[in-house]
């Protein structure tokens, strides 16, 4: 069988499918090619630990998607007329502390630094002049790397925000920062994409996700993760499009150069008369190609690809939400965590090491049914606790061994300070290890569902390709291993569909504005 369409979309993340969005408002005919019966990729929902019980498999987080045009100014109208909705949460997030009392970090920045200024009347200041920085000039540029238009020869600000992107997190927090309670609370939220903060290139992230936890909260898409996807696909559906799940692609056709079509597994295939875009992984996708050797430049991007740093999640069914204890009584939060800057690096030099490391971990706390009741049934409560392990174990340790105990550690050591998830509260458990979540998405190569990470010849870490359009005319890339890189930002699927119309000699601005 071959069936044909303008565009053909291979995967259905939140990323190929805003691209395949835009192509479809534009326009285009589009078809969307899935392995998975369900689409979504790492933002899906779903029963993981009882009946009704409705997980967040992997993202739960929409924060950085917030300030992308697709939804900032609702380009697709995901949220005027297909049905998406987000919480602004407040409390952005809540960190509890030893001694039964707990930092609080509002949406209301002044109350923030407030918090802060109770152990150091400095921080509290630096906190505001964080936020005043962000807002004085490198949200901008931010936006502008986001799209890849970053220019820092001819702009003064995106001179300084390069600058600040070689430098460590660490570093930075260390210099502006005085109380380990404030550098513990900023690590811990620069933290968030799963990039060690020692790592040169990572001085950005104190502001830019700190920022994003002050405007947006812990953005919360209503009824899951999983209604991203669902919104995006009524937008193409609606303009034309088509998303087929249970189809993985196997091979890319090229003719004369140029990507003509794809093949699925069934032997089906599916002709594409002006472009493919593909989400496949950027290390799969050059032994996918068929009549054609591989580019240099694709191999390349192959052979430089690392997974970097892996996710181990915990999923619990709880007999009700969460409270955190404070000096001002218990409150309640979508989001809160453990760790400090001490812990969160002995748990990096352990994952260096092949080792699981529960001492003092970095772990996100996630309550969605706080603001999202109909996730569980009969008032009960949905969390998560996500933290990181390595893939390979040392010694030639084996993950069907180690996933129990070490979820069951994870579990132990929150509860010393999240008096809901002591054991008379806890309903079910079910861990996954890097493992699973390779098991689970064939882009979770190695374990990585936030795209890994590009280490150069030169010594500089990329965390996306830069270049959506790849080396053979008519193919273009998106997804985790795109530029921007991981989370749900949706800057990868946005970025997509702009090159490939730009390519197609269609005005992006017929579907997109301008702003980044």
């Amino acid at each position: 069988m071959t069936e044909s369409a303008d565009v053909v979309v291979i995967g259905a993340g939140h990323n190929s499918l805003i691209g395949a969005a835009y192509l479809a408002a534009a326009g285009l005919e589009v078809l969307v090619l899935e392995e998975q019966s369900h689409v979504g990729g790492n933002t899906v929902t779903e029963e993981l630990t009882l009946p009704g019980f409705r997980h967040d498999s992997c993202s739960s987080a929409h924060v950085l998607i917030q300030s992308n045009p697709v939804i900032r100014d609702d380009e697709l109208g995901l949220l005027s007329t297909h049905g998406l909705r987000y919480v602004h949460t407040d409390p952005a997030v809540v960190l509890p502390l030893s001694d039964e009392d707990a930092l609080v970090m509002s949406r209301d920045r002044a109350a923030t630094a407030g918090e802060l200024a109770r152990w150091d009347a400095a921080d509290g200041e630096a906190y505001l002049q964080l936020l005043a920085d962000w807002e004085g000039g490198l949200a901008a540029a931010h936006g502008r790397w986001n799209a890849g238009a970053l220019d820092p020869r001819s702009s003064a600000t995106d001179a300084a925000y390069e600058t600040l992107r070689t430098r460590t997190a660490q570093d930075v927090i260390a210099e502006r920062f005085v109380s380990a309670q404030a550098r513990d609370l900023l690590t811990w939220l620069a933290f968030a994409t799963i990039i060690d903060p020692r790592t040169p290139g990572t001085g950005i992230l104190p502001f830019s996700i700190t920022a994003g936890r002050s405007s947006f909260g812990w953005a919360t898409p209503m009824g899951g993760s999983g209604a991203l996807p669902a919104a995006l696909v009524a937008s193409i559906e609606a303009n034309g499009g088509r998303v087929l799940t249970g189809r993985p692609v196997e091979r890319v056709q090229v003719r004369d150069g140029r990507a003509v079509a794809v093949v699925t597994a069934d032997g089906d295939t599916w002709a594409a008369r002006r472009a493919v875009l593909s989400s496949a992984h950027i290390t799969q996708l050059a032994g996918m190609l068929e009549g054609i050797e591989p580019p240099e430049a694709l191999r390349s991007a192959a052979e430089t690809w690392r997974p970097g740093l892996t996710l181990f999640a915990v999923h619990l069914a709880t007999d009700g939400d969460l409270a955190y204890e404070t000096g001002k009584g218990p409150v309640a939060a979508v989001a809160g965590g453990i760790g400090s800057v001490g812990g969160l690096s002995a748990q990096l030099d352990a994952h260096a090491r092949g080792e699981t490391y529960a001492a003092d971990p970095w772990v996100l706390i996630v309550n969605s049914t706080v603001v999202d009741p109909g996730r569980a049934p009969d008032g009960q409560g949905l969390v998560k606790l996500l933290t990181f392990a390595p893939r390979h174990l040392a010694g030639g340790g084996s993950w069907d061994l180690e996933r129990d105990r070490f979820a069951a550690q994870i579990v132990e050591r929150t509860a010393e300070r999240v008096p809901g998830l002591r054991p008379e509260h806890v309903l079910a458990v079910r861990g996954e290890a890097p493992v699973d979540l390779e098991e689970r998405n064939r882009h979770n190569v190695g374990g990585s569902c936030h795209g890994g990470e590009f280490r150069l010849p030169s010594g500089e870490v990329l965390v996306g390709w830069p270049s959506h359009e790849l080396p053979v005319e008519g193919l273009f890339q998106t997804g985790a291993t795109a530029h921007p890189g991981g989370s749900v930002s949706g800057r990868a699927g946005r970025n997509a569909a702009r090159a490939v119309l730009t390519a197609l000699g269609i005005d992006p601005a017929t579907v997109m504005g301008p702003g980044a």
